[in-house]
């Protein structure tokens, strides 16, 4: 449809049909057993249901296209219904969760991930996704911070912005893509105390300089929507913050899309002591410029009263309804309201998904320790032992399209891999302690502590047989995601005690970790031979983890979040500003910034991962010395691989600016390259260093590079490498 039929559409609809565009119900009103949280089937009038703009939480192109042909039969403009769900990380094909994503360090293959979650999720009938989420995590406490690909800005706008690419596609109307929803927006992971719906409390400088960057660059590549953050922000809620949603996201971002609230975020301004009540919360969404309101009932109650008595004008109201029927009109719906409904989608996992998923697995594993070299594993018997050994929930909490059925366990991949005669399985304990608080309450077992007794009896067993025992331990995946914020963020401890008893039987131990955050993991170093993160690998979790034990994959992922020694140093990020009395390396610290029990940093910083390989870095060098706004400079390093097997390696480029108008990090991740090689083999990587990415939100409040010193690392972590020194003139 071309702009003049759609504005001539808008102009002949009634003021009910326009108010109804920016309404957004659940699924269940249209189908039973579509029910997600929040509002209860039944609880939306039929004049809604009818004329409702959007829904969510419901796939499938059967029952989808029924829905859809009732729908615009009844329409009195005949306008096409949207069905949106979340997407995270995988429709049928589950891919790791963003946080083992963004340890890949992989924009292309994250990428090639969103592609195959937009083909999957197009064909069941969706049209978008809300996903990716931008937000910045800093600390291990947010549940959600498993949604993100973590703490660093820029791996997160390359992640993000990457994401977009891949949901989106060249053109919206091709019916393998979904329209993409950047989230959420703003500042959601810098939450209080890491506790969910809280508020953030952030200078404009802070916001600017690092929570708002990955949602800018991700708004650069054109996403068709943006969704706001259930927190307030100094004050006042992301969803009636004008300052945010018209100055930030319209004017200075350039965000053409429709802006949608999250789920019920406009009533809950009520709550928050915002609003006053759901007329208040409607009239403060809209003039912050909330097009769509999910879920609250405050559009639909009390919006038409709103225009009908000019608080709200109708010429804000035509703005928004545009926006949306621009959005269907983008994805061709008005062309083809079954986009999508009419392709068979009874084999939507396919083996080159499965290939894809197995693949972002292996490449998102972070090798953390390796004493003796114990992994690659050996030749000998191997006892896989623990309550993620044979369990087919390697999805997280957040991938609810997504049937355990098609999960591969790491047993059944074992199974694969060897001779059933060199291994054994034993679940060896519990997920969870007993009582355990969860997302959906609390997990009561009955008889817990005689079927603790029982498992932890055949573990030993098992594991005195062998040789090496790989323990498969880590946090339910209902411990992390939404509503989820721990104020200990430890493993179980009745999978500690399985960790303990398996060390005395004298065995080596490859402790493998499943989470969607970082975890204390001092206690499991101390006793673990190997240790490696899998975060929530997914459907081809097993496969993955299994080619890397095997060696048949050398691992190549790097944390995207500090790992800390306690939860008492959270939040905790490895860009950290310099203070004035700065803890020494060597010698007396008394009255220096530092904790008198626990190390300033990360136990694993950011950045950090092993390999099968060693690498080397030497002949670090900058093509000059000194450049001017217009010039720019090139660091360069040369990488070995000075071990006995092919390798990946990450090649990260920190830069600091050492003297600011505001002080500046102690080092920023500035470029990062994944490289291939061979043994023996040797590769020079540069990157190309220019005035831009010296830029930050000085004290004049503007961004502007400075004039003066300047440190470059290129080296394999945060924490690692010497600089070398430049001037900008």
């Amino acid at each position: 449809m071309d702009r003049k039929a759609l504005e001539a559409l808008l102009n002949d609809m009634s003021l009910e049909e326009k108010v109804m565009q920016l309404v957004q119900i659940p699924g269940s009103e249209y189908e039973a057993g579509a029910e997600i949280t929040g509002i209860e089937r039944g609880q939306v009038k039929d004049s809604v249901k009818r004329l409702a703009g959007s829904t969510l939480g419901i796939w499938g192109s059967k029952r989808l296209k029924k829905i859809q042909e009732k729908y615009i039969m009844e329409h009195p403009h005949h306008i096409p219904l949207m069905f949106m769900l979340d997407v995270i990380h995988g429709h049928k094909t589950v891919l790791p969760c963003p946080l083992g994503q963004g340890a890949t360090f992989d924009p292309d293959a994250v990428k090639k991930g969103a592609e195959m979650q937009a083909r999957e999720a197009a064909t069941d009938g969706v049209h978008a996704t809300f996903s990716p989420m931008a937000d910045l995590c800093r600390d291990a406490r947010w549940g959600r911070i498993m949604e993100s690909t973590g703490e660093d800005k820029l791996l997160n706008s390359r992640m993000a912005s990457a994401m977009v690419e891949g949901y989106q596609g060249d053109d919206l109307k091709d019916s393998s893509h979904v329209a993409a929803c950047v989230k959420h927006f703003a500042a959601y992971g810098a939450a209080e105390g890491g506790r969910d719906y809280n508020n953030t409390e952030l200078s404009e400088h802070t916001l600017r300089e690092y929570y708002l960057r990955a949602y800018g660059e991700a708004i650069k590549k054109n996403p068709v929507m943006v969704m706001t953050s259930f927190n307030s922000i100094n004050g006042i809620p992301a969803t009636g913050n004008i300052f945010l949603m018209k100055k930030i996201l319209r004017e200075e971002f350039g965000f053409k899309g429709v802006l949608i609230s999250d789920w019920g975020a406009v009533g809950e301004m009520i709550n928050h002591g915002f609003a006053e009540d759901q007329r208040d919360a409607a009239y403060k969404a809209m003039l912050a410029g909330v097009d769509i309101d999910m879920c609250s009932g405050c559009y639909s109650t009390c919006l038409e009263e709103l225009v009908n008595t000019g608080v709200v004008s109708e010429k804000m109201l035509d703005e928004a309804v545009l926006r949306v029927l621009d959005m269907k009109n983008d994805l061709g719906l008005f062309e083809d309201p079954y986009r999508g409904l009419d392709i068979d989608a009874g084999s939507i996992i396919t083996d080159e998904s499965r290939m894809l998923a197995r693949k972002a697995v292996a490449a998102s594993l972070v090798l953390l320790e390796n004493r003796g070299k114990t992994l690659p594993l050996r030749n000998e018997k191997n006892a896989f032992i623990g309550p993620y050994a044979n369990t087919k929930r390697l999805q997280s909490s957040w991938a609810f399209s997504g049937n355990d059925e098609n999960t591969v366990t790491v047993w059944e991949a074992a199974m694969e891999a060897y001779e059933l005669e060199y291994i054994k399985v034993a679940v060896g304990c519990t997920m969870l302690d007993q009582d355990t608080v969860t997302a959906r309450g609390i997990r009561h077992v009955d008889h817990w502590q005689e079927e603790n007794s029982k498992l932890l009896e055949e573990a030993v067993q098992a594991a005195e047989w062998a040789d090496t025992v790989i323990l498969c331990l880590g946090e339910d995946s209902t411990q992390s995601g939404e509503a989820t914020s721990k104020a200990s963020i430890k493993l179980p401890e009745i999978q500690l005690k399985l960790l303990g008893e398996i060390k005395k039987t004298g065995k080596r131990i490859v402790t493998l970790v499943f989470t969607g955050r970082p975890l204390e993991l001092n206690e499991v170093r101390e006793l673990s031979d190997a240790l490696m993160i899998c975060w929530l690998p997914g459907t081809e979790g097993g496969h993955g983890v299994v080619d890397v034990l095997t060696g048949k994959v050398s691992p190549s992922g790097r944390l995207p979040v500090s790992f800390p020694y306690t939860v008492g140093q959270e939040p905790l990020h490895y860009d950290m500003y310099p203070t004035g009395r700065p803890k020494p390396e060597n010698g007396p610290s008394a009255f220096t910034s530092r904790y008198l029990d626990c190390e300033n940093g990360a136990l694993y910083p950011f950045g950090y991962g092993l390999s099968y390989t060693s690498f080397e870095y030497t002949d670090l060098k900058l093509s000059a010395q000194s450049m001017s706004a217009s010039e720019t400079i090139t660091a360069s390093v040369t990488v070995r691989n000075t071990g006995d097997i092919k390798g990946c390696e990450t090649v990260q480029l920190y830069i600091r600016d050492v003297t600011g108008s505001r002080v500046r990090p102690i080092r920023e991740l500035a470029g990062f390259k994944k490289i291939s090689l061979e043994p023996g083999m040797e590769e020079e990587v540069s990157f190309v260093i220019n005035e831009e990415m010296l830029r930050f939100w000085t004290a004049e409040e503007k961004w502007e590079s400075e004039a003066g010193k300047f440190r470059v690392w290129i080296c394999n972590n945060s924490c690692s490498g010497q600089p070398l020194e430049f001037q900008l003139v």
